[in-house]
């Protein structure tokens, strides 16, 4: 019997052996696979318009000028191109620097993996399978083309990945140290360390703000514990301090950028236009007490009606959802900003105060109309397919590299940029770079990516209502399903993360602005995965109950 338990052991230790030995091969696979799709590009970034407003911050600094906002971009990411272009001295050193955080992020998924499992009691899925699970989720993430192609640009996109990624790893810990392992100095430090990220994290791309806030939510139940008094302090510190951190910079250098106020107004006032243009009609008509001259909301509202449609003529394939082109409306020469502006004589306190009034007043007077225009919005991320992915397994480069030419060729770039001789070769290298057929193609030995990404995409929607049915399920039945409580709580979380992202995005601008959904592509893989292992770890123990109910006798009990 002995011998018998000793050959067992012996063989599941080489089991064990081999299996470790196949996983790390295929990370080391993966990530060397992944290693070459980034660095056999040419790394020189690639800039759109909007890059100038993460860039003029760091070139202005590098030509003895000051270090401050430009287009109500916040610092931290500016600030991060200005310290790789101090410390190196060229615009390759960002792309190396952002594809290096990337495939830091794709670690950072493997630990997040592995430490979720704590949250599953006795799991049925073995260690195995949910370790290869993980290493699927892991490539790919590393190994499909958004990913690498986000790392290239000057925009924070390139490392918003990474800080998602160290954000979810944060929260799961948090998770664990807190609710099952009890342990207080553990549990503070990485409640202030998910502090600061998420912060972070809503500093660097706004459109996380909302997900951001939604990240900290668990911490509530810190100040909940008794005899907890010393951590809830030391997390209130650290939060205080991480706060301030990332806050106050930004308000002293946001004070002397214009758009910083009107930028988040306007918007607002352009994304509603036509729900704005038929309140006022609806106003004006019936003659409504408002705090604006008759005359002035009259103006307003025949030059918004006529932009509208002079939006539709100008770019007829814009914003199908919204019916009119509403970047046109905001950034067009002679635009209804720019004639609202001159209709408030440049009073931007008064202007933005305009855009808010009519944006609350149609909140007041149009909700089902507003909440519908959300709902369409919402509805292009998720249906007919989640389009967080994108299963094309091409990309054009060259023209990418055109428009980074065409993007800094303004003269107040040029001005700036031709002062500082690192941004002269790489506005010559991206010159050259354009001229050439530039393709980033998916390996031919690497399908497998682009079908599992297109298979995660059009599935995405299902696992969502399987996810949240079996969830249900589990909240309702205390005995049977108890082990998966948490586990179903997680996922539960982790896709109110993404609907969190998409509803911020849809109350205020729209998602047909794809890298407000591209961004997304981490969480979403995350989020998809731990649904993933939940409904199977509900299908198999529901199964093994089953098998288990034929082979007992009646009124045999059917715990599992």
């Amino acid at each position: 019997m002995i011998a018998q338990l000793a050959s067992n052991q012996s063989f599941r230790l080489r089991e064990d052996s081999l299996w470790r030995l196949f996983y790390w091969t295929l990370l080391a696979l993966v990530f060397a696979g992944a290693i070459w799709q980034r660095f056999k590009l040419p790394l020189d970034p690639i800039a759109d318009p909007d890059t100038w407003g993460y860039l003029s911050p760091a070139l202005r600094k590098l030509t003895g000028a000051e270090f401050g906002h430009t287009n109500g971009r916040n610092f931290v990411y500016p600030g991060f191109v200005f310290l790789v272009l101090r410390l190196f001295a060229d615009f390759r050193a960002i792309t190396i620097a952002q594809h290096f955080l990337g495939l830091l992020a794709g670690a950072v998924f493997l630990l997040t993996w592995k430490r979720a499992r704590i949250f599953v009691p006795n799991p049925r899925i073995g260690r195995v399978a949910h370790d290869l699970l993980g290493l699927v989720g892991a490539a790919i993430f590393l190994l499909q083309w958004q990913t690498i192609v986000f790392e290239k640009d000057i925009r924070p996109e390139g490392i918003c990945a990474f800080v998602v990624s160290i954000t979810f790893y944060l929260l799961i810990q948090f998770l664990a140290c807190f609710f099952l392992q009890h342990r207080r100095t553990a549990t503070v430090a990485y409640a202030i360390a998910l502090a600061f990220t998420a912060i972070f994290l809503a500093s660097i791309k706004p459109s996380f703000g909302v997900a951001s806030l939604f990240v900290l939510s668990p911490i509530i139940a810190l100040f909940w514990r008794s005899g907890w008094w010393w951590q809830k302090v030391w997390f209130s510190l650290g939060f205080v301090f991480s706060a301030a951190v990332l806050f106050l910079p930004e308000h002293f250098l946001s004070r002397n950028d214009e758009m910083s106020r009107t930028f988040l107004p306007t918007t607002l006032f352009v994304f509603h236009a036509e729900l704005i243009r038929d309140q006022l009609a609806n106003d004006l008509a019936k003659n409504v007490s408002l705090p604006y001259p008759r005359d002035r909301l009259e103006r307003l509202y025949l030059a918004l009606r006529t932009e509208i449609e002079k939006s539709r003529t100008a770019r007829q394939y814009a914003y199908h959802s919204l019916g009119f082109d509403a970047d046109f409306l905001m950034y067009d020469s002679n635009s209804i900003a720019i004639q609202a502006r001159r209709e408030f004589r440049g009073d931007v306190a008064a202007l933005c105060a305009f855009y808010r009034f009519y944006y609350g007043r149609i909140w007041e007077k149009r909700p089902l109309q507003v909440l519908a225009k959300v709902a369409r919005q919402m509805q292009i991320f998720y249906l007919p397919y989640c389009r967080a992915y994108d299963p094309r397994i091409s990309r054009k480069l060259g023209g990418e590299y055109q428009y980074s030419v065409v993007s800094l060729s303004d003269p107040i770039c040029r001005k700036v940029w031709m002062g500082y001789p690192p941004a002269v070769d790489f506005m010559n290298r991206t010159e050259e770079l354009a001229r050439r057929e530039l393709r980033f193609r998916q390996p031919l030995l690497l399908p497998l990516i682009p079908i599992a990404v297109l298979l995660m995409s059009i599935s995405y929607s299902t696992a969502i209502a399987v996810a949240l049915v079996l969830a249900v399920i589990v909240a309702l039945t205390s005995g049977r399903w108890r082990r998966l409580h948490l586990i179903a709580a997680l996922v539960v979380f982790s896709f109110s993360f993404n609907a969190a992202c998409c509803l911020e995005v849809a109350t205020i601008t729209s998602l047909e602005l794809r890298r407000y959904m591209t961004v997304q592509m981490y969480s979403t893989l995350l989020a998809q995965l731990f649904g993933l292992w939940f409904i199977l770890e509900f299908v198999v123990q529901m199964w093994a109950c089953r098998r288990q109910g034929a082979v007992q006798p009646t009124g045999a009990g059917d715990k599992p």
